[in-house]
C-alpha cells in the first residue's frame, strides 16, 4: 500500500475503535487529514465541538487561526497533515486521560511512521509530552529538539490565543520560525537517513512539569 492508503486504513480503524470511553460519546471520531507526504506534521490535543460534528481537525476558531498561522509559515492545510494525540472528543472538552492517550497512541504513532515527516510541530502541552515530557511550554515553545530522530517544535495551541490574546503575536512570531527548522531538518536529513539520525545538539533535559495550559 502506498502512504494515503495506509492512511485511509488507519483512520477507518479509528472511526471502529472502541479501546477507551470516549467512543460512547462521540459523532465523529477524528483521524486526522492532510498532505500524506507532507515533511512537516501539527499535533493538537483533541477535537472539539465542532471537529466531533464534522469529523475533521481544527475547524473551529481555533482551526481558523490554525490556518493563518500556517500562512505565516508560507503553508496551506493541504500542504501539512494535522492530526491530535486523541481522535474523538473528550466530553465538554476536558483533558483527555492517560487511558485515552495510550489507546490512540498506536493510531498517532502509526501516522508518523507512516508520513514519516521532517518536522513535528506540537499543538499545546498534551501533545508537546508526548515527546518531551518534563517540558514547560512557557520556556520551550518555538525552540527545536531532536526526538528519536525527528525535529519536534513545541508551541502554544492556537485556542490559547482566543483566552489569552496576547498570546497571539506570540504565536504568529513562533511560526514564522519554521521555515528555517525545516530548511535545518532536510538538511540534517541529506548528510544521514532520518532513522539513523540524533541530536548534534542533544535533547535538553528539562526537569520542570509541563505547564498546566487550558487548550479550549
Amino acid at each position: 500500500m502506498d502512504t494515503a492508503e495506509i492512511l485511509r486504513e488507519i483512520a477507518a480503524q479509528v472511526a471502529t475503535c472502541q479501546a477507551c470511553t470516549l467512543y460512547h460519546s462521540r459523532k465523529n471520531a477524528v483521524p486526522g487529514e492532510g498532505s500524506p507526504t507532507s515533511e512537516i506534521m501539527f499535533i493538537g490535543e483533541g477535537p472539539g465541538f465542532h471537529e466531533n460534528e464534522q469529523g475533521r481537525p481544527f475547524v473551529g476558531q481555533a482551526g481558523k487561526f490554525l490556518d493563518e498561522l500556517l500562512g505565516e509559515a508560507g503553508y496551506t492545510r493541504e500542504q501539512v497533515f494535522i492530526a491530535n494525540v486523541v481522535k474523538c472528543r473528550p466530553p465538554n472538552n476536558r483533558d483527555p486521560l492517560p487511558d485515552e492517550l495510550a489507546a490512540c497512541a498506536r493510531f498517532l504513532d502509526r501516522q508518523i511512521e507512516t508520513i514519516n515527516p521532517h518536522v513535528i510541530v506540537t499543538l499545546g502541552r498534551f501533545s508537546m509530552a508526548k515527546f518531551l515530557p518534563n517540558a514547560r511550554i512557557s520556556e520551550v515553545h518555538a525552540k527545536t529538539y531532536w526526538v528519536r530522530g525527528r525535529l519536534i517544535v513545541p508551541m502554544y495551541h492556537p485556542a490559547a490565543a482566543l483566552h489569552q490574546p496576547s498570546l497571539k503575536s506570540t504565536l504568529i512570531n513562533d511560526f514564522r520560525t519554521l521555515p528555517a527548522a525545516i530548511a535545518s531538518a532536510r538538511a540534517a536529513a541529506k548528510r544521514q537517513p532520518a532513522q539513523a539520525r540524533t541530536s548534534a545538539e542533544g535533547v535538553k533535559e528539562i526537569e520542570e512539569k509541563p505547564e498546566q495550559l487550558s487548550l479550549f
